[in-house]
Protein backbone atom coordinates (compact mmCIF):
# COMPACT_ATOMS: atom_id res chain seq x y z
CA UNK A 1 0.00 0.00 0.00
CA UNK A 2 2.88 2.40 0.08
CA UNK A 3 3.02 2.24 -3.35
CA UNK A 4 0.36 4.83 -4.32
CA UNK A 5 1.46 7.48 -1.24
CA UNK A 6 4.90 7.36 -2.96
CA UNK A 7 3.84 8.07 -6.34
CA UNK A 8 1.29 10.81 -5.79
CA UNK A 9 4.15 13.19 -4.57
CA UNK A 10 6.25 12.19 -6.93
CA UNK A 11 4.07 12.89 -9.78
CA UNK A 12 3.00 15.86 -8.40
CA UNK A 13 7.09 16.74 -8.81
CA UNK A 14 7.33 15.97 -12.25
CA UNK A 15 4.53 18.18 -13.23
CA UNK A 16 5.79 20.92 -11.42
CA UNK A 17 8.60 20.56 -12.94
CA UNK A 18 7.65 20.29 -16.68
CA UNK A 19 5.42 23.49 -16.28
CA UNK A 20 8.87 25.43 -15.27
CA UNK A 21 10.70 24.30 -18.86
CA UNK A 22 7.76 25.43 -20.54
CA UNK A 23 8.30 29.18 -19.47
CA UNK A 24 11.08 31.20 -21.18
CA UNK A 25 13.87 32.81 -18.67
CA UNK A 26 14.23 36.23 -18.15
CA UNK A 27 16.89 38.26 -20.18
CA UNK A 28 19.06 40.60 -18.57
CA UNK A 29 20.67 41.84 -21.79
CA UNK A 30 18.62 42.56 -25.03
CA UNK A 31 18.99 39.69 -27.78
CA UNK A 32 19.02 39.99 -31.35
CA UNK A 33 18.40 37.83 -34.22
CA UNK A 34 20.88 36.86 -36.73
CA UNK A 35 19.07 35.70 -40.25
CA UNK A 36 21.56 33.62 -42.29
CA UNK A 37 20.87 32.77 -45.99
CA UNK A 38 22.94 30.90 -48.87
CA UNK A 39 24.85 33.25 -51.38
CA UNK A 40 22.32 33.99 -54.30
CA UNK A 41 23.04 31.92 -57.96
CA UNK A 42 24.65 34.11 -60.66
CA UNK A 43 22.79 35.59 -63.27
CA UNK A 44 24.25 36.03 -67.02
CA UNK A 45 23.83 39.34 -67.26
CA UNK A 46 23.18 40.86 -70.91
CA UNK A 47 24.61 44.40 -72.39
CA UNK A 48 21.34 45.53 -72.72
CA UNK A 49 20.64 44.56 -69.04
CA UNK A 50 23.57 46.31 -67.69
CA UNK A 51 22.80 49.75 -69.83
CA UNK A 52 19.89 50.11 -68.71
CA UNK A 53 21.64 50.48 -65.04
CA UNK A 54 24.37 52.37 -66.32
CA UNK A 55 24.60 55.94 -65.31
CA UNK A 56 25.22 58.88 -62.79
CA UNK A 57 22.65 58.63 -59.64
CA UNK A 58 22.27 61.34 -57.27
CA UNK A 59 22.74 59.86 -53.18
CA UNK A 60 19.78 61.13 -50.70
CA UNK A 61 22.49 61.63 -48.70
CA UNK A 62 23.99 63.75 -50.85
CA UNK A 63 26.54 61.40 -52.70
CA UNK A 64 27.04 60.81 -56.27
CA UNK A 65 27.10 57.48 -57.65
CA UNK A 66 28.75 56.52 -61.35
CA UNK A 67 28.00 53.24 -62.64
CA UNK A 68 29.26 51.29 -65.57
CA UNK A 69 28.89 47.37 -67.03
CA UNK A 70 31.44 45.43 -66.21
CA UNK A 71 32.00 41.72 -67.48
CA UNK A 72 29.62 40.43 -65.04
CA UNK A 73 27.94 43.11 -63.28
CA UNK A 74 28.66 46.69 -63.03
CA UNK A 75 31.37 48.62 -61.33
CA UNK A 76 29.91 51.56 -58.95
CA UNK A 77 32.11 54.37 -57.80
CA UNK A 78 31.22 56.84 -55.12
CA UNK A 79 32.34 60.04 -55.29
CA UNK A 80 35.82 59.66 -55.94
CA UNK A 81 36.27 56.44 -54.14
CA UNK A 82 37.93 53.55 -55.74
CA UNK A 83 35.40 51.16 -57.47
CA UNK A 84 33.15 48.46 -56.19
CA UNK A 85 32.34 45.47 -58.75
CA UNK A 86 29.08 44.39 -58.17
CA UNK A 87 27.53 40.54 -59.39
CA UNK A 88 24.42 40.66 -61.06
CA UNK A 89 22.00 38.26 -58.89
CA UNK A 90 19.07 39.73 -61.10
CA UNK A 91 18.73 41.80 -64.33
CA UNK A 92 18.00 45.03 -61.48
CA UNK A 93 19.85 43.75 -58.17
CA UNK A 94 23.61 43.54 -57.70
CA UNK A 95 25.63 42.13 -54.80
CA UNK A 96 29.42 42.90 -53.79
CA UNK A 97 31.59 39.89 -53.46
CA UNK A 98 31.18 40.21 -49.82
CA UNK A 99 28.05 40.42 -49.42
CA UNK A 100 28.46 44.35 -48.25
CA UNK A 101 26.71 46.35 -50.87
CA UNK A 102 23.23 45.72 -52.42
CA UNK A 103 22.25 47.78 -55.66
CA UNK A 104 18.47 47.56 -56.86
CA UNK A 105 17.78 48.95 -59.98
CA UNK A 106 14.66 50.14 -61.85
CA UNK A 107 12.50 51.13 -58.96
CA UNK A 108 9.72 54.04 -58.70
CA UNK A 109 7.08 54.31 -61.23
CA UNK A 110 9.51 55.84 -63.98
CA UNK A 111 12.00 53.23 -63.04
CA UNK A 112 14.97 55.28 -62.44
CA UNK A 113 15.38 54.92 -59.01
CA UNK A 114 17.80 53.38 -57.46
CA UNK A 115 18.09 51.64 -53.38
CA UNK A 116 21.54 50.61 -52.06
CA UNK A 117 22.24 48.87 -49.27
CA UNK A 118 25.60 48.70 -47.05
CA UNK A 119 27.44 47.67 -44.14
CA UNK A 120 29.52 50.52 -43.18
CA UNK A 121 33.27 49.90 -41.75
CA UNK A 122 32.81 50.07 -38.26
CA UNK A 123 35.32 50.55 -35.35
CA UNK A 124 33.20 48.96 -32.64
CA UNK A 125 32.61 45.12 -33.56
CA UNK A 126 29.53 44.84 -31.37
CA UNK A 127 27.66 47.06 -33.80
CA UNK A 128 25.89 45.94 -36.44
CA UNK A 129 23.70 48.15 -38.89
CA UNK A 130 23.21 48.17 -42.42
CA UNK A 131 22.41 52.02 -44.04
CA UNK A 132 19.94 52.07 -46.73
CA UNK A 133 20.17 54.92 -49.21
CA UNK A 134 17.59 56.14 -51.57
CA UNK A 135 19.00 57.35 -55.23
CA UNK A 136 17.56 59.06 -58.24
CA UNK A 137 19.15 58.63 -62.10
CA UNK A 138 20.85 62.35 -62.66
CA UNK A 139 22.16 61.61 -65.98
CA UNK A 140 22.28 58.20 -68.72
Amino acid sequence: MRIPYLAIPVSLLLAVHAGAQTTPYPSATPSSTVQVTAPAPGYDIWPHEQERVTGAYALSNGWRLAVEPYRDGIEARIDKRRPIRLVAVSADRFVSHDGNVEMEFNRGTHGTDMLMSYIPESRDPRLAQVIVIKATMAQR
